[in-house]
């Protein structure tokens, strides 16, 4: 992998192994598939050549689809399964990637840190309770007052606004899924168009580091009141924390407010004010941002609502 010069030789030695480990962690071809296509969505985001991706992807199209598991995967999936997150991982890099102990070793090669990895202890109260799957099924449904007809519009884009250029939790970040979830008014006319629109993710955290995602978050927002509107010079977005509680282990909520503007982008006087709140389960974090629609502000009782149905949904997948 360290000779590869290209984007496309890259993928084209990579995209099968690749697949072979996302059965090993997911268990499922969907899913799994979705992992795949996720990482090589992030390799592109920082590999210099991002041209050599684009040809690559028209050269050979995406992984090549792969049959159902034969007896000998299910035992060892199975067996898989038995262990740590942490230890899981480290095998299939290992033997299916063909990583080097020293290359998985957390933080890089250290003195007696890298057998440690590959290691397998008893496991201890956080590995326990670590999940172990990508999060495709932790997602909630909309009511169907509120259904706006849209469906689940998953894809890549940010899960947080810009906060000055923090990015708060991502370095301990595993495994995560967004959607877009437009929603109308409960009540609203069939041709009305939606109330507003949902960014939710929801992302799995290293063992024991999700609530020190919270606390970079929380301070990220504290160190940035305000901030110039990437889209609108002269504008200025401010952000402030809001007193939360009764939301999962812990609960981040704050505020985005911006000037009402015209279709000119000139303000017209008022405040659009929409709700960000991210919810901690164990080791997992859903987070509702809502973004509104044609200048809308955020309806605080349906964003509860909606908040309280997001982080039950991941109490049901953890469960």
């Amino acid at each position: 992998m360290r000779d590869v010069n290209s984007f496309d030789d890259f993928y084209g030695s990579t995209s099968g192994r690749a697949l072979r480990y996302g059965r090993a962690v997911a268990d499922d071809a969907g899913e799994a598939q979705d992992l795949v296509q996720e990482a090589y969505r992030l390799a592109t985001d920082r590999w210099r050549r991002l041209r050599g991706w684009r040809l690559a992807a028209s050269r050979t199209g995406p992984p090549r689809e792969v049959g159902p598991p034969g007896e000998d995967t299910v035992l060892l999936v199975g067996a898989l399964r038995q262990l740590p997150a942490r230890h899981r991982q480290a095998l299939a890099l290992h033997y299916l990637f063909d990583l080097s102990v020293e290359e998985i070793a957390p933080g890089g090669p250290r003195p007696g840190r890298h057998r440690e990895v590959l290691a397998v202890p008893e496991p201890g109260p956080a590995d326990r309770h670590h999940p172990d799957r990508h999060p495709g099924p932790a997602f909630f449904a909309l009511p169907a007052a509120n259904d706006a007809g849209t469906g689940n519009q998953f894809g890549p884009g940010p899960v947080l606004p810009v906060l000055c250029g923090a990015a708060p939790g991502e370095a301990q970040v595993v495994a995560r899924r967004a959607r877009t979830l437009p929603f109308r008014r409960a009540g609203a006319p069939a041709e009305e168009v939606p109330a507003g629109s949902y960014r939710h993710s929801v992302a799995v955290y290293r063992a024991g580091l999700a609530d020190d995602a919270l606390r970079e978050l929380r301070q990220a927002v504290t160190d940035c009141p305000a901030q110039a509107a990437p889209d609108a010079p002269g504008v200025t977005l401010r952000q402030r924390l809001l007193p939360d509680t009764g939301y999962g282990d812990e609960s981040v909520l704050f505020e985005l407010r911006a000037p009402y503007r015209d279709a000119n982008g000139d303000p017209t006087g008022g405040d659009e004010v929409h709700l960000v709140r991210a919810i901690r389960s164990g080791d997992v974090v859903t987070v509702l941002w809502e973004q509104g629609w044609e200048s809308t502000s955020t309806e605080r009782v349906q964003f509860d609502a909606d908040s309280r149905r997001a982080i039950e949904a991941v109490r049901r997948w953890l469960a």
